[in-house]
């Protein structure tokens, strides 16, 4: 759900009519809210947006024997993290909750902050299933897919050639 939908005006619809070249506080106010709240979700280190969901970055990477997965999960443990393989399809996700209680003075601070993200990757080679390996360190996760035999050998490095090929006739 956005934040905008909760609002039950729309953006640059005069909230209350005011005097001639005179802003309404009101209009003003949800405007500036509406800046903050939209900066804030585009600054948070570590994380991209994507539709309406927050989700951590993440580097893929594939060479002829394996293909790397790392993802940045700042503020999380293993235990925080799951990783699941089936049809040839990656999942990682993970949540974080946190609590936080204080008491004294008789008053009590109460803090709960909850967080979860989900992301599927394809893998367009089969895989030995039995020799991934997962690692993480430092807020960073590490996925280690090793290719399977078959789909090694359908890899084939094609030669660069300088100079006038048949590709440059096609390119033109």
């Amino acid at each position: 759900m956005n934040v905008r939908d909760l609002i039950p005006w729309s953006r640059g619809r005069d909230l209350a009519p005011g005097r001639e070249g005179v802003e309404h506080p009101l209009v003003a106010f949800q405007r500036e809210m509406d800046r903050l709240f939209e900066d804030f979700w585009r600054e948070v280190p570590g994380f991209a947006r994507t539709g309406g969901a927050v989700a951590p970055r993440m580097d893929v990477s594939e060479d002829e024997k394996e293909i790397v997965i790392k993802a940045e999960l700042p503020g999380l443990e293993e235990k925080d993290v799951e990783i699941l393989l089936s049809d040839n399809m990656l999942t990682i996700r993970g949540e974080k909750r946190a609590e936080h209680e204080e008491s004294e003075r008789g008053y009590t601070y109460r803090e709960r902050s909850f967080g979860s993200f989900r992301r599927a990757i394809p893998l367009d080679a089969d895989v030995l299933e039995d020799k991934v390996d997962a690692s993480f360190k430092n807020g960073v996760l590490t996925v280690v897919l090793p290719k399977s035999p078959q789909a090694q050998a359908k890899t084939r490095k094609i030669a660069i050639k300088a100079g006038e090929a048949k590709a440059e006739q096609h390119a033109a």
